[in-house]
């Protein structure tokens, strides 16, 4: 999830027709040669590699070669990376969150990729721009995710649903009696509490002339984020939502009082489309609701990519394995099995895909949400930002005065691990 995360107009893009010869760089007889009899390994992320299976076949035969897929937790691939890689038994290609591509590269984890800017051009804008670092490529996009509003509809229909925060407030006001409850979101955590915090006005960092991050720019507690933190203490003081949702825990529990049909409505994200269906909730997904002064709760964006690993014997078999993998025809394939949304411009009109209303809503929400910055300061963002929240949750402090104390926080930690080095 903490892929955690923000940017503009995502999915909704125009229709790019490429043919599937345009979708990597060609190969000559002699290149393919070299590459026979070659092993790559890949790394997968858990429960997804039913979603690359064809593909994997259809690589292997037409090069000659062995691929070994592996599945792992795909936002802890970059943590093993760097034992397996130096050690010799880490992957040729692994799948990670665009959040932690900054700080691949500045550890030397990760190969830069050479394609063609057409091949470049059939991913969406933000998609393509959360592999980039000091304008090189690093990876292709494989999919991308937000959060959205998960609810029962069982409970709620869709003509009754709030269209603003403060409306699900005065919902919740009535609904919840402490067992049940009526609106829940993880806003201890700032993967979530950003939604509010940036729609009036908070940043995480501020943007330089040429579009990148400025760290030493911190706006985590400017008055905007702080006006969004005290409407997110209001639930917590009015007792709408429970006390279990703070902290680690948090989030098994929001997930199991949707599931036992406990509260009428969540923010989550696409992830959780496969669980709730099988715990059998007639739910329904949207957008994220609007806030009071009519701008619409924002979110992180999340990429998925394939990228290459810098201790890759086969770095150039790999990268052509990964440009394969990402392209429009195994990609469609890949939502098919996986159901997560692709990042493929093209795809975004497709009508198999759009049917589906998790697409739908993550492609809708994509436009009010900004890529979660990829440059390393962010490490230094999220802890001493949730800890703040989690005091603001339970009333331990103020929101002006947690805020600023995080800032502080943050900002130490950039100057001391990150400036001058």
């Amino acid at each position: 999830m903490k892929m955690v995360k923000k940017c503009s107009v995502l999915m909704l893009c125009s229709a790019v027709s490429l043919s599937l010869a345009a979708c990597g760089p060609k190969e000559s007889s002699s290149a393919k040669s070299s590459s026979k009899g070659s092993e790559l390994v890949v790394w997968e992320d858990k429960e997804k590699s039913i979603g690359i299976k064809d593909a994997v076949a259809a690589f292997e035969k037409e090069h000659d070669v062995k691929v070994k897929v592996v599945e792992k937790p795909y936002a802890q691939q970059i943590e093993d990376l760097r034992m397996d890689g130096p050690a010799g038994t880490g992957p040729d290609v692994l799948t990670m969150p665009g959040d932690q591509i900054g700080t691949a590269v500045t550890e030397g984890l990760l190969k830069e990729l050479h394609v063609e800017k057409d091949v470049q051009s059939l991913y969406t804008d933000a998609s393509i721009q959360s592999q980039m670092v000091d304008q090189k490529l690093y990876g292709l996009p494989k999919a991308v995710e937000t959060t959205v509003l998960f609810y029962n509809k069982d409970l709620i229909s869709e003509k009754e649903l709030p269209q603003k925060l403060e409306e699900w407030y005065d919902y919740s006001k009535k609904t919840a009696d402490g067992s049940k409850f009526g609106f829940l979101a993880l806003f201890d955590q700032i993967y979530y509490a950003e939604s509010v915090m940036s729609g009036y006005g908070g940043y995480i960092f501020g943007k330089n002339q040429d579009g990148s991050y400025n760290p030493s720019d911190i706006g985590i507690n400017h008055e905007g984020a702080v006006k969004g933190a005290a409407l997110i203490q209001k639930f917590y003081k009015e007792g709408l939502f429970p006390a279990g949702i703070i902290g680690e825990q948090g989030i098994n529990v929001l997930e199991l009082l949707f599931t036992e049909g406990k509260a009428a409505a969540i923010i989550s994200g696409p992830w959780n489309v496969e669980a709730f269906s099988k715990a059998g909730i007639n739910y329904g997904i949207t957008k994220l609701p609007k806030l009071e002064n009519g701008k619409n709760m924002s979110s992180f964006i999340g990429v998925k990519s394939y990228n290459v690993s810098a201790f890759s014997k086969n770095a150039e078999l790999a990268q052509e394995l990964a440009v394969f993998l990402a392209n429009e025809k195994n990609s469609k394939t890949r939502y098919e099995q996986t159901k997560e949304v692709p990042a493929v411009k093209s795809l975004a009109n497709d009508q198999a895909i759009m049917k589906s209303e998790a697409a739908r809503a993550v492609t809708e929400q994509s436009r009010f949400s900004e890529l979660t910055p990829n440059i390393p300061e962010m490490n230094e963002i999220w802890t001493p930002v949730d800890s703040a929240l989690q005091t603001i949750a339970t009333g331990k402090a103020d929101p002006k005065q947690a805020l600023d104390q995080a800032a502080e926080t943050a900002k130490g930690q950039i100057k001391a691990k990150h400036i001058g080095k």
